[in-house]
């Protein structure tokens, strides 16, 4: 589920990548690099999400790679994270 939180945020920086630029975004996964190509700032909260959420897209891409898997509550303190984070993007789209 982690990846998808990560795949989520890639793909709206993407969409704000396209907008800004009129290109086809680059072919990355890294968060802080793709928002990098934006003009976009975010807290440096946020940042560290996204560092968090990194190690989730490469265990979705490359299955023998296993990160530490968060206890319960934070799963779903990161889901929650990812969802407000989808909404504040979406509305400057």
């Amino acid at each position: 589920g982690l990846f998808f939180c990560h795949l989520s945020i890639e793909k709206i920086i993407k969409a704000h990548i396209a907008k800004v630029t009129k290109e086809i975004p680059p072919y990355s996964h890294n968060l802080i690099f793709l928002l990098e190509k934006t003009k976009i700032t975010i807290s440096d909260d946020d940042k560290d999400f996204f560092g968090i959420l990194i190690k989730y897209q490469l265990e979705g891409r490359y299955p023998n790679y296993s990160p530490f898997i968060p206890d319960v509550d934070t799963i779903n303190n990161y889901i929650c994270k990812t969802k407000e984070l989808l909404k504040w993007f979406k509305e400057k789209l």
